[in-house]
């Protein structure tokens, strides 16, 4: 792949493979708001995406289509001042299933690059009907993001993950194109669950999905959603998993998505064994030029370190692949806290 830097000129073979797809290069514009308007897709296409992750279909969004959600989630709201708008107005979550599927389907046919279809919720219900009328529309793979927060005290680990297991199977049976499926950090044995996903019919994990918590507003007394945007530090979590999870499962692909905000962001994903790295908050803050931009950076980074693929780097730094495995495991709390303190010990002997 050639790459244009100023007046220099690049060779290096950027080049991926994710979910059977074979894509330029590993960056990938993940499901946001951005999708929501159709020729948004051309302008991803033409910053420099390797791939397009449309907007997600939400469990909401086909519940109401069919159950007239809105009015039982409006019911008793009035009854007390707390109760105030704990749950956002249906049309907040955006355009009905019909209208999803038709943007996906405008999207599809504006671009030549590969979109994933993206479904987010947890019941099996209309999972598989929506799956199935995505793969229709023509997307190249499908992504399930599996969003639920447990509750319930007497709801067990385990049952959670049997749902979750319910849900892939289920969608696999139906749709013969690629499988993903967008988890959470919050399992008790991740390995155990990803080797059960890949049993159930998943192709690729991807890592993490990022819950969007809501404050509370100590005035009005109402629970106040705020979206805050990822940062490069919160990277860490998805890379230590990555680098884990690479090589245990053979033919699982594994994506990183929360914290990609630079080409050394990207390195670090592919390194620890990522097969696309995913962006969507340096998107929103900073324009879609950005791709371009960590492209050119990537490309730069690779000649000044002799890398003639992104494929000679993807799991370079995985566990299976370093001297040391326990740095991914528990001693290496120690060796964080360890330099911390070395750190502040310096800096407190420093004159002043």
């Amino acid at each position: 792949m050639e790459t244009l830097s100023g007046t220099r000129l690049y060779v290096m073979n950027l080049e991926t493979e994710y979910l059977g797809l074979k894509l330029k290069s590993p960056l990938v514009a993940s499901a946001s708001p951005l999708t929501q308007e159709v020729s948004n897709g051309k302008r991803v296409e033409d910053a420099g995406a390797a791939a397009i992750v449309m907007h997600s279909l939400f469990e909401e969004q086909v519940m109401i289509d069919s159950l007239r959600l809105n009015s039982e989630l409006e019911a008793g709201t009035e009854a007390f001042g707390e109760a105030l708008d704990y749950f956002p107005q249906m049309n907040d979550y955006g355009v009905g299933p019909d209208t999803h599927l038709d943007r996906l389907a405008a999207i599809k046919r504006s671009v030549d690059i590969p979109v994933i279809g993206s479904l987010n919720g947890v019941s099996v219900g209309g999972w598989t009907k929506f799956a199935r009328l995505m793969e229709e529309e023509g997307v190249d793979a499908l992504e399930l993001n599996l969003y639920y927060i447990p509750t319930n005290p007497e709801t067990s680990a385990g049952e959670i993950e049997e749902i979750y297991l319910d849900v892939i199977a289920s969608v696999r049976e139906v749709i013969k194109i690629p499988l993903a499926v967008k988890l959470s950090p919050f399992f008790s044995s991740l390995p155990h669950f990803a080797r059960g996903a890949v049993e159930a019919g998943a192709n690729g994990l991807v890592l993490f999905n990022r819950f969007y918590e809501p404050d509370f507003d100590l005035e009005a007394l109402e629970v106040s959603p705020h979206l805050v945007l990822s940062n490069s530090n919160e990277l860490r979590l998805p890379l230590r998993w990555i680098a884990i999870l690479y090589g245990q499962n053979p033919g699982l692909d594994l994506a990183l998505t929360s914290g990609v905000h630079h080409h050394e962001d990207v390195i670090k994903g592919l390194m620890a064994g990522a097969k696309v790295t995913m962006m969507t908050s340096e998107l929103l803050l900073n324009g879609m030029g950005r791709i371009g931009e960590i492209e050119r950076g990537l490309a730069e980074w690779m000649e000044e370190h002799e890398y003639e693929s992104v494929k000679q780097m993807q799991g370079s730094m995985s566990r299976q692949n370093i001297e040391d495995p326990g740095t991914y495991e528990r001693f290496n709390y120690l060796k964080v806290l360890g330099s911390y303190r070395a750190h502040k010990t310096e800096a407190w002997s420093a004159p002043s």
